[in-house]
């Protein structure tokens, strides 16, 4: 065991977050801790790692073992270094040890004491052993992993925001390689291409992980444990995320069951001791059910404790079938450029995903839609729109001096109070907590509160930056739930995967300053990129192929040209010997160009039946649909025959490659 709890009893003032818990870390774990917000998960870290001390019980930790964690708190930190330096604080005793041996190295150079040079050997083997001579190259890779640019690394830290702040001192953690590593939160801060890439290397990561998370498809690719505060009480699962549900369901199915039975039981029972207790001849068997009774390990009735959120979305007006318009749309910040003459559509219903990696401009482009953003070019706003825009960093829009169930009313939603405050249940606001006042509340409050007020609104178009971030699982579940109700249209930024899967119809991606729209769920469009990424690397490997095959005849042909002028003038008469390998050459280009061509045919074609296949699936999930039997037939019939020819796609889209790559190699 690296670190763990042994029947702990925390608790925070007045209230109990944990009660007689044992919970015990091994080697190699990934544990993945949840919760619904507020019951403590984030507290019980800081007792882990001995920030706040038991009621009860104790914290048990190996000798040797040592802690990094990764938490909110670590923003505060300020300094002047450069991000490059700041990481490198991980490497103290090889820091150290340059000193030393400097020193030392400069010692020997007057004296050439034999000691000393033992010494200097002693911490040059050292320095071997902990890898010193890399450090510079292992924090240039981890920082660029994260999304940091070359240029960046010399920049002071303290000219960076808390999200990217928060990307260097996780480098840093990582860095430092500790037994046990402690996250909180930590795709809060991230984009896309660097959650994938903290996937990647905290799964080859040598030490256990505990994380702290509200993004499941990060949870469900990192972690072979679940531990959930719940009730006071941490339940294990062996498991990643979905594991989790699935096993959780059984076992509230399993503990209903047995509260049945126990209680048909009890009632049985109870029924005879009442009808017997006052005859004679019974008595004794009554009074011996009695205390079997008492003596009864008591199942208790499953009952969870979570927030629920039933919102009904009242839109006043429908609004034309264009949205919004985006004309020759450009902006820069300084020298830095974001967008350039490009443009999109926006139609009634659409669900839009703007994703990609930060820097790129995915909420500089949602504030141009909202018109909050100077820049260049045309924004048309359709017939009848009403917008609602949420953004984290605009929380000053709210009215200081309001409580919360006031500035929700500013919304004009026509909800009478019960309903708002329903509402603001769902965002973790309940009892007195809507007359908290807005200036008294965190920034997480404020942003959930934000957010509410958006939902709560009349509007027909919503843009959305970031929605998820202060909410946990279960609550972005009902989220998402609201979200496919609605019936209006939305844009969203985010990097919560399983949101975006859940909600978008569209995927928008900004790439060389252009808005790049893909028509399709998140899903489907990785699907798209993954084999887009295939193709581009099979044709970058065959203008390589063609690039080296041009410099070689060039070569061959100035070789030539030389032994010909060497020649004497008797041999220009003799036959010219052709290269009987050009031929072949050519046939094999021939062929490559017709199976790179089928093989864009192959991924359009299944593009769009992927796309058939998602519409045919949606109308067989509907009701209605059972109601037609003629309707019902066509659709399962154009169903099958989807999946058939999907089917027989994607084998022959394999066997293309194949050939490509074939073909690539021989040509090569």
């Amino acid at each position: 065991m690296l670190l763990g709890l042994q029947n702990v009893t925390f608790e925070f003032g007045a209230r109990t977050i944990v009660e007689d818990a044992t919970w015990h870390i091994q080697p190699n774990e990934r544990i993945g801790l949840i919760g619904y917000n507020g019951t403590g998960k984030s507290t019980l870290l800081k007792v882990l790692t001995g920030q706040y001390s038991p009621a009860k019980g104790t914290v048990e930790k190996g000798r040797e073992t040592t802690i990094g964690f990764l938490h909110q708190d670590l923003l505060g930190f300020d300094t002047d270094d450069s991000i490059l330096e700041v990481a490198m604080g991980a490497f103290e005793r090889v820091k150290q040890l340059e000193k030393e041996l400097e020193l030392l190295g400069l010692e020997l150079e007057k004296t050439g004491d034999e000691s000393l040079a033992n010494k200097y050997a002693d911490l040059l083997h050292e320095m071997d052993v902990l890898d010193g001579y890399s450090i510079h190259h292992r924090t240039e890779e981890i920082l660029q992993g994260l999304g940091f640019a070359n240029a960046d690394l010399g920049k002071q830290y303290k000219n960076f925001s808390g999200g990217w702040r928060m990307r260097v001192l996780l480098a840093k953690m990582i860095l430092m390689n500790p037994d046990v590593l402690l996250m909180d939160e930590p795709t809060n801060h991230l984009d896309l291409p660097s959650i994938e890439w903290l996937e990647k290397y905290l799964i080859h990561y040598p030490g256990a992980v505990v994380i702290v998370s509200h993004d499941r498809f990060f949870l469900d690719r990192m972690v072979n444990k679940i531990v959930e505060l719940y009730q006071r009480e941490l339940h294990f699962y062996t498991g990643n995320y979905t594991y989790y549900e699935q096993e959780k369901a059984l076992r509230i199915d399993m503990q209903q069951k047995a509260y049945e039975n126990q209680q048909d039981y009890i009632r049985q029972n109870e029924r005879f001791v009442e009808r017997f207790k006052a005859k004679a001849s019974k008595a004794a068997a009554a009074q011996s059910i009695v205390k079997r009774l008492e003596k009864l390990d008591r199942i208790e009735n499953v009952e969870l404790e979570r927030p629920n959120m039933r919102i009904n979305f009242a839109i006043d007006k429908t609004p034309g079938r264009t949205i919004a318009t985006l004309k020759h749309v450009s902006k820069s910040f300084g020298e830095t450029k974001i967008l350039e003459d490009t443009g999109a559509e926006i139609e009634r219903g659409d669900k839009i995903a703007l994703i990609g990696a930060n820097g790129k401009g995915k909420s500089t482009l949602l504030r141009i839609i909202a018109d909050v953003e100077s820049f260049n070019g045309d924004r048309v706003w359709g017939h009848n729109v009403e917008e609602s825009f949420y953004a984290q960093h605009q929380l000053e829009a709210l009215n200081q001096n309001n409580d919360v169930l006031e500035e929700l009313k500013d919304a004009r939603s026509g909800k009478n109070d019960l309903e708002l405050r329903s509402l603001l249940g769902a965002f973790l606001f309940s009892g007195e907590a809507v007359e908290k006042k807005i200036k008294v509340l965190s920034g997480g409050e404020k942003a959930r509160v934000a957010l509410a007020k958006t939902i709560a609104s009349k509007a027909n178009f919503l843009m959305l930056d970031e929605p998820t971030n202060h909410l946990d699982i279960h609550s972005v579940d009902l989220l998402v739930e609201a979200l496919n109700k609605y019936e209006g249209t939305i844009v969203l930024v985010s990097h919560d995967r399983y949101f975006i899967s859940r909600i978008a119809n569209k995927i928008w991606d900004i790439e060389n300053y252009k808005i790049r729209e893909f028509k399709g769920t998140y899903a489907e469009y990785e699907d798209w990129k993954e084999r887009k990424e295939k193709a581009d690397a099979a044709l970058l490997k065959a203008e390589s192929s063609n690039n080296k095959q041009q410099a070689t005849g060039s070569g061959q042909q100035a070789a030539g040209n030389k032994q010909a002028k060497e020649k004497n003038t008797n041999t220009a008469n003799q036959p010219v010997v052709t290269n009987q390998n050009t031929g072949i050459d050519k046939e094999l280009k021939k062929e490559l160009q017709k199976q790179k061509n089928r093989f864009q045919q192959l991924e359009e074609k299944i593009a769009q039946l992927n796309k058939k296949k998602t519409e045919l699936e949606a109308a067989l999930a509907t009701p209605e649909i059972y109601n037609d039997k003629t309707k019902f037939t066509q659709t399962e019939t154009d169903y099958k025959s989807a999946s058939t020819e999907l089917k027989q796609l994607n084998a022959e889209y394999e066997i293309v490659f194949d050939k490509v790559m074939e073909l690539e190699e021989k040509i090569g």
